[in-house]
């Protein structure tokens, strides 16, 4: 596992542009994605992260079987009310489109789970596309770990076998990121053959018996990249788990068990020999020297701390997280290359590894 400097394409952010990559730079300047290096990886460095995806993937549901049968829906935070609904989406086996396992990994040893990011994952038209387009400019004839446009069709296709009929929604919040990924899913879905629209979130209306459109048509099929924690607090989210149905949401319900950061310390208590896992407790720290505090329910590192010895790092505080609960997972340093630390992404569809994307 190396870091590399490499030549930026002249034209790069264009080239970005043209495949929906419209957030390559912040506001203030700063690049978001770096066209300046990449990393380059043994075959069997690859082998042992795709190793590992299968292995955390397969532990995840055996976690979500455990919840289920002991009802530990009090450890997640979740309403007694959509338990039914999460029961239900499991037993009808409804597909998981996509989710992606956050990794610490320098080359050598296990990679360590440091969350999944099961119902809204973002740095999807980052890894599916744009990386992928890049390689075949900059390298062509290299190899890279990434299968994650043909593994999503395929996902779609199944997934129309148990959609109600008719046109699927995807729904998107007022963000470049959000509204670009949710177009390429869409752009997949269409792919396998699935009726679609894309509409803003804040469009979905409810008229009394259904989910509906600005027109008034019934929504009963809809992607949202939108989290069930929220969705649940929403005007409408009573509506979530009568019966039957009236919409069938993306990320299916049962991911409820895997989008929570509870599932870390299931992990451990089920699986305490896995080289792949972290400590992680729900009742406090234990034996942990250093140690990170996550709100169960948390999104882009809001009200984390960081606690090795008596020095404390905390991020930003939001009043939206943690009231349902805290997770205590031990303290994995990232590897440092060239002062850079990086993040390995690596990507599920319908349950089977699919590819990798790097944060630094």
């Amino acid at each position: 596992m190396q870091r590399r400097i490499i030549s930026p394409r002249p034209d790069w952010k264009a080239r970005l542009e043209s495949q929906g990559l419209n957030f390559h730079t912040h506001d203030d300047g700063r690049p978001y994605w770096r066209e300046d290096a990449c990393y380059v990886f043994s075959g069997r460095e690859i082998d042992v992260l795709e190793k590992a995806t299968v292995e955390l993937q397969r532990l995840c549901l055996k976690a979500v079987e455990h919840v289920l049968e002991k009802g530990r829906f009090q450890d997640y935070g979740i309403p007694p009310a959509l338990i039914p609904l999460i029961r239900e989406s499991w037993d009808r086996d409804e597909v998981s489109i996509y989710g992606r396992f956050d990794l610490a990994y320098d080359g050598s040893g296990f990679p360590k789970l440091l969350e999944y990011n099961a119902d809204t994952p973002t740095s999807l038209v980052e890894a599916a596309i744009a990386q992928w387009y890049w390689l075949e400019e900059r390298l062509p004839g290299k190899d890279q770990f990434n299968s994650l446009h043909e593994r999503l069709v395929e996902a779609w296709r199944r997934a129309a076998g148990f959609l109600p009929m008719g046109t699927v929604y995807f729904l998107y919040q007022d963000t470049w990121e959000d509204h670009q990924t949710v177009a390429y899913l869409r752009d997949t879905a269409d792919q396998a053959g699935l009726s679609t629209v894309q509409m803003a979130l804040e469009d979905l209306g409810w008229d009394g018996n259904d989910f509906v459109d600005l027109d008034g048509r019934p929504v009963r099929a809809a992607f949202k990249l939108y989290p069930w924690e929220f969705m649940w607090k929403d005007e409408f989210g009573a509506h979530l788990a009568r019966s039957p149905r009236p919409c069938t949401f993306l990320e299916p319900a049962w991911k409820m068990l895997l989008s929570n950061k509870a599932l870390l310390a299931v992990l451990w208590e089920l699986f305490p020999d896995c080289p792949y896992l972290l400590p992680a407790y729900l009742d406090g720290p234990r034996e942990l020297g250093s140690y990170v505090k996550k709100p169960i329910l948390g999104r882009e590192g809001a009200n984390v701390e960081i606690h090795r010895g008596s020095a404390v790092e905390a991020g930003e505080t939001l009043d939206c997280y943690g009231a349902e609960g805290q997770v205590f997972q031990a303290y994995a340093q990232l590897p440092s290359f060239d002062g850079f630390q990086p993040v390995l992404g690596t990507w599920v569809v319908d349950g089977e590894p699919a590819g990798m994307g790097i944060r630094e």
